[in-house]
């Protein structure tokens, strides 16, 4: 490992540290037990060289926004000499907006699809994980906006549960959970709140539906008051973003 390997690596550590260390407290803060929140780690923009020192750094998780980019990196770090062990382990959530024609590459490297918010996407999910003989976790992602906005994805909350139905019955695929995204601007809270009302309810008829995907670096917090089961954190992690070489 090269100087440069190992500041970047440092760098990434005490990231690490205050993340958990803030997932503690909010835990703490709510009688909740810390081990019931798993920390994704946001890897968007950042080189897969970055998701080695994540794995060797205990990082069971991370996520990726686009295919390309998450393939090019699952395929970078499996190529990589002596690539096994923790790096072997990850497991890569892609949490992104989802086109229907590529969800046969996400099938291939991504673990968990959080990002589910259509009937047409979970049909093509489950065909593409028939086909490569793979069970993926998929999650309903709800739109906690209070008018829908272009671009943001997102099922309706009153269309959830027909969606929820919908994957349920569907091959190669394992429901799991909802996910969110809180408004900005907007009351995180409020939007939390909500998205845990929906998992309460779907649960009633399908009680492995137990996660839910909400908080970023900014609102982490809240997100574990309402019970969020896992985070999706980034730059405070990893730092500010930079365009990917």
């Amino acid at each position: 490992m090269s100087a440069s390997d190992d500041v970047r690596r440092a760098q990434i550590e005490q990231g690490l540290v205050q993340v958990r260390a803030r997932i503690e407290d909010a835990c703490g803060a709510c009688g909740r037990d810390p081990r019931s929140v798993r920390l994704v780690v946001v890897t968007k923009t950042f080189p897969a060289s970055d998701v080695a020192l994540l794995a060797g750094l205990g990082c069971s998780d991370v996520a990726e926004n686009r295919d390309q980019e998450g393939r090019a990196k699952a395929a970078d770090l499996a190529a990589r000499p002596g690539a096994g062990g923790a790096v072997d382990g990850l497991r890569w959530h892609m949490i992104g907006q989802l086109q229907r024609n590529k969800a046969r590459s996400v099938a291939r490297w991504a673990d968990v699809v959080e990002s589910v918010d259509r009937p047409e996407i979970a049909q093509a999910l489950s065909a593409a994980a028939a086909a490569t003989g793979r069970t993926l976790q998929i999650m309903i992602q709800a739109c906690l906006d209070p008018v829908p906005m272009p671009g943001r994805g997102g099922v309706l909350p009153q269309d959830a549960q027909s969606l929820a139905d919908t994957c349920r019955h569907l091959p190669g695929l394992a429901l799991v959970g909802v996910m969110g995204v809180a408004p900005y601007p907007g009351d995180p809270d409020q939007a939390f709140a909500a998205l845990a009302r929906l998992r309460e309810d779907l649960a009633r008829s399908d009680p492995a539906i137990t996660q839910m995907s909400a908080g970023m670096s900014g609102d982490l917090e809240q997100a574990i008051a309402h019970g969020a089961t896992q985070v999706r954190v980034g730059g405070a992690v990893l730092g500010n973003r930079t365009l990917l070489k």
